[in-house]
């Protein structure tokens, strides 16, 4: 059961919300191909005819086809019974989404970075670095910190909001965003390509 392992599936890949949906169709956009060495022996000399009735199934055919294993269909007089043996479906990324298949499970990623989950990853990002100050400084696991960090217009707005979250994930008694740093061991951090700052911690 998908929804008993959902915390960890949720905690190791990143993900905010899972969705399950009994119908995709609205959402993915699917093609659908025969699988010709399945259909052969049972199509026999209207092959070309089978394939072309099968490809043209709408987006909704495919999604349904795939929730019921099975479909008929009939060409030139002929009843032909489908399975998902007989056939490949495979569906396509749409924007801002990642789609991928594996046998029978697709599994769709909204890849849209909204402002609330880009000061998330700079908080997660600023833990990661703070974590590793820390360590180079010779810090107890146990030790509490006071932490300045220098205002970078990039980053200020995420540690506002997570102050919180940052100062329990990395033991801060203190967090203070402040112009410019005055204390010696201050350190240059990469937060991203394009965002560096000065860090400086010091024991409690």
């Amino acid at each position: 059961n998908l929804k008993a392992v959902e915390p960890i599936i949720k905690a190791e890949v990143n993900v905010k919300e899972i969705d399950l949906l009994k119908d995709a169709s609205q959402v993915l956009v699917k093609t659908i191909k025969p699988n010709f060495k399945a259909l052969g022996p049972k199509c026999g000399k209207i092959m070309k005819e089978v394939a072309a009735t099968i490809t043209a199934f709408s987006n909704e055919e495919i999604c349904k086809f795939e929730q019921t294993g099975a479909k008929t269909i009939v060409v030139n007089g002929q009843t032909i019974d489908l399975t998902l043996d007989d056939v490949t479906i495979i569906s396509k990324d749409i924007p801002g989404w990642q789609v991928a298949n594996e046998g029978h499970i697709t599994v769709a990623l909204d890849t849209t970075l909204t402002e609330d989950l880009v000061n998330e990853g700079i908080a997660r990002e600023f833990v990661n670095r703070i974590q590793n100050l820390r360590k180079e400084s010779g810090f107890d696991v146990t030790d509490k910190i006071n932490l300045q960090i220098q205002k970078h217009n990039a980053i200020n707005k995420a540690i506002e909001i997570h102050k919180t979250y940052i100062a329990s994930e990395t033991l801060c008694a203190d967090i203070q965003l402040v112009d410019e740093i005055n204390i010696d061991n201050k350190k240059l951090v990469d937060i991203d390509a394009d965002v560096q700052t000065y860090m400086a911690v010091q024991k409690v």
